[in-house]
């Protein structure tokens, strides 16, 4: 059943809708990207236990976010711990989803870009009044489980922000999303303060910190060392700031998570000269913690990207292959540098130089 936002409202009290779950099972950026969902509901329901589910990855990105009452998360096979077995993964996944089955939500909210199997099978695992996601477009629109339906629409561009917030829509609330959401945790803040203070940095001192992320998932998407080393003593000499240097760590040879220590010593010995704190990023709130402390930042398209975003920072970022128009830094002032050739590689220093005097010299930090 499909029922129009006009229907939902005259047959279903909006006071009815006290217990709330968000299902969000992606990447991290798609997770930031779905707070202002979250928000939106906060402000619509403020009274509302509004709860979300997602994979323990991605965890940290709602951990410290005022809108949620609890955080449930499940991890994927892939993301298991040293030791344990498929089988404990996936027990630990049904004692869970037991568990919201018992909460009796009236609302569940499958808060991804499409129509999924996967978030329809946790659907149905718990069990609520109303399911509200998104569908197919006319005239194949149709789902036994999603009553409050969205149709798909790929003919207006969008960016993941807008399409996501467009869920809302049945539950009458509309308009311009709010902005990203995202708060490190005390100690996560705390440990980046804690390694400015040891290398002897003032933190008061009206200096701007610049955040550099290196590691980028897709190839495509990756910027040569040599090159984020000669913005680095550019930006210095033109603005005097001083650096926090981020990247995924490991080898860069391992198959199933290749990292860029190899990248990021290359990049700390050609800027041994330079105010350069080495910051490899272990676990997601390390690279929330880190990056609260920042003022600007410089990194490619990716997860990085929107934590950088979700803290406000403005930001240069380079895009390869990915749509820029969809995925951008969302309500942050921002210059995006993609080539035609969609590789970062065609991006030369001077272009990244200039994007980024650009954005400081608008009082952007």
């Amino acid at each position: 059943m499909n029922l129009e936002t006009d229907n939902f409202t005259q047959h279903i009290a909006v006071e009815s809708l006290q217990k709330i779950l968000v299902i969000r099972r992606d990447n991290i950026g798609d997770l930031i990207c779905t707070t202002p969902l979250i928000r939106g509901l906060r402000e619509k329901f403020p009274s509302a236990r509004i709860d979300a589910l997602v994979n323990s990855y991605n965890r940290p990105v709602l951990e410290e976010n005022p809108d949620i009452n609890e955080v449930y998360s499940y991890t994927k096979a892939k993301h298991r711990e040293r030791g344990e077995s498929v089988i404990g993964v996936h027990l630990r996944r049904i004692k869970m989803l037991l568990q919201l089955r018992r909460r009796r939500y009236d609302l569940v909210i499958l808060a991804n870009g499409g129509y999924l199997p996967r978030p329809l099978g946790l659907a149905r695992w718990v069990a609520p009044k109303h399911v509200a996601g998104f569908v197919p477009p006319p005239p194949e629109a149709h789902s036994d489980i999603i009553d409050l339906s969205t149709p798909i629409d790929e003919t207006v561009p969008r960016h993941e922000v807008e399409n996501i917030y467009r869920l809302l829509a049945p539950l009458g609330i509309d308009g311009p999303p709010p902005g990203l959401r995202l708060q490190p945790s005390d100690s996560a803040r705390l440990a980046a303060i804690r390694k400015m203070a040891d290398a002897g940095w003032d933190i008061n001192a009206h200096q701007p910190t610049v955040a550099v992320h290196i590691s980028a998932r897709k190839i495509p998407q990756r910027w040569p060392a040599e090159r984020f080393s000669e913005l680095m003593r550019n930006l210095h000499r033109q603005i005097g700031c001083r650096f926090l240097l981020f990247w995924s760590p490991g080898d860069e040879n391992n198959p199933l998570h290749p990292g860029d220590d190899q990248k990021a010593a290359t990049i700390v010995d050609a800027t041994r000269d330079l105010p350069v704190i080495p910051y490899p990023t272990h676990r997601l709130d390390d690279l929330v913690g880190g990056l609260s402390v920042c003022t600007a930042m410089i990194c490619s398209d990716g997860g990085a990207m929107h934590v950088g975003a979700g803290l406000g920072l403005p930001m240069v970022c380079f895009f390869g292959n990915s749509d820029a128009a969809k995925w951008h830094p969302w309500g942050v002032p921002h210059r995006v540098l993609q080539k035609p050739s969609r590789d970062v590689s065609d991006i030369t220093v001077e272009e990244a130089a200039t994007a980024f005097s650009a954005l400081m010299g608008e009082g952007a930090a």
